[in-house]
């Protein structure tokens, strides 16, 4: 039997959310965006319906609309039914409209751009700062484009767009492949969250052809014998390269993000000080990380309360002084595609070393460790085996090293 029912985007937010009807019929799914918006304190996930409240006053014509959208969707599917049409997603999707074109609040007219302004004013409010300055980079170079060039609106996004505007970005910016990838894929969220809003009726972004560039970059990772270098330095007559050490320590032995490994603070040491919880900024994603000696060891240096950190661009300057203290100086070849251009470099290890290799250097160790992809992902928070794979760095030496143990080989 065919049933609908209403559902928030994002239930636990502390801000207005879409409201999405959704109605399983003969083994399928079909999914719509009402348009509508409440904050899921006002929401009653049981009745899928507006709260009865006087916070908020609207809700007897807020539900009477859902009760039109559910009978609208029902009357639709019977329709069909009764015209000996067989029902789809699309089929219903264009009926519905029809049926509701009097009774739905029609969004108001937007452009792009101003889109992208609301939405990363809405971000704000959920998003780290490091996300927000993505999107406005993003922006700022859509902007310039669209003034130099032509206007961008949702129609406009086609493949003749997004070859001009890779050419755009690569030899007119002179910006990295990877640097160029990063853009296309912020300017899909946008299109993908506008879609889903109901804003934007252009799919020709999600083209095969309108991908997502990528190129391996050459980033490196400090091991175990690295970082034991690292960790008996004695810094104690420089106490800014000290915090810098214990903090960069710290992240190399729990994959946090920067965000995340500055700011751990006694409430986070849980289960008789054996492990580290907490929410990451990034992903809100909730994680727990065994207390490795070295962090229990930095931790009891500072009675569990670590140090200011610096900003991560100082903390990235001095961390290369750092790890070239600790003579960690092999000279490593690094490619990167630039301006529609392979340039190519020698470079000694640390001046590689960034904030950024604590997290990458924890996964790889614990991979050669033979620790299992599915915990240390757990810890990550990466989604699939396969991102998690192009995220760590090991040498055709060390694959080479770790099969030897392997059964196939013995």
């Amino acid at each position: 039997m065919a049933k609908a029912k209403f559902i928030l985007k994002e239930p636990s937010a502390k801000e207005e959310t879409l409201i999405y009807l959704v109605y399983n019929y003969q083994y399928k799914r079909f999914k719509y965006s009402t348009g509508e918006k409440i904050n899921p304190k006002f929401w009653n996930a049981t009745s899928q319906r507006v709260k009865a409240t006087k916070q908020f006053k609207e809700y007897p014509e807020f539900n009477s609309r859902l009760d039109k959208i559910e009978n609208g969707i029902n009357n639709t599917f019977r329709k069909l039914l009764n015209d000996g049409i067989q029902p789809s997603n699309n089929l219903l999707k264009e009926e519905l409209e029809n049926e509701l074109s009097d009774n739905l609040v029609k969004p108001k007219k937007i452009t792009f751009f101003e889109f992208i302004t609301n939405y990363i004013e809405e971000s704000k409010l959920n998003k780290s700062t490091g996300t927000i300055k993505v999107y406005n980079t993003t922006f700022k170079y859509l902007k310039t484009y669209a003034k130099k060039y032509k206007p961008i609106d949702f129609e406009t996004i086609s493949l003749e767009f997004y070859n001009q505007y890779l050419g755009y970005l690569k030899l007119e910016n002179n910006l990295s492949s990877n640097t160029v990838g990063k853009h296309i894929k912020t300017i899909k969220s946008f299109l993908n969250e506008a879609t889903e809003r109901g804003i934007n009726k252009n799919l020709e972004f999600r083209n095969k052809r309108f991908k997502t560039l990528r190129e391996e970059a050459d980033t490196i990772y400090l091991n175990i014998e690295e970082l034991e270098k690292i960790e008996k330095l004695n810094l104690k007559a420089n106490p800014r390269l000290e915090k810098v050490r214990d903090l960069f320590l710290i992240g190399c032995y729990t994959g946090l993000r920067f965000s995340d490994f500055t700011e751990i603070n006694p409430e986070n040491i849980v289960s008789n000080n054996t492990v580290i919880q907490v929410r990451t900024k990034k992903t809100g994603q909730r994680v727990s990380i065994p207390l490795h000696k070295t962090v229990r060891k930095i931790l009891e240096k500072y009675k569990n309360t670590l140090p200011k950190a610096y900003t991560n661009q100082t903390m990235n300057e001095y961390l290369k002084e750092v790890v070239s203290l600790a003579g960690i100086k092999e000279l490593i070849e690094t490619t990167i595609t630039k301006g529609g251009k392979v340039e190519k470099n020698v470079l000694p290890k640390f001046k590689l070393v960034s904030t950024h290799t604590a997290r990458r250097s924890f996964a790889t160790n614990l991979y050669l460790a033979e620790v299992p992809s599915i915990s240390i992902m757990k810890i990550t928070g990466h989604k699939t085996e396969r991102s998690f794979l192009q995220y760590i760095r090991v040498t055709q030496k060390e694959n080479a090293d770790k099969l030897l143990t392997h059964p196939f080989f013995n």
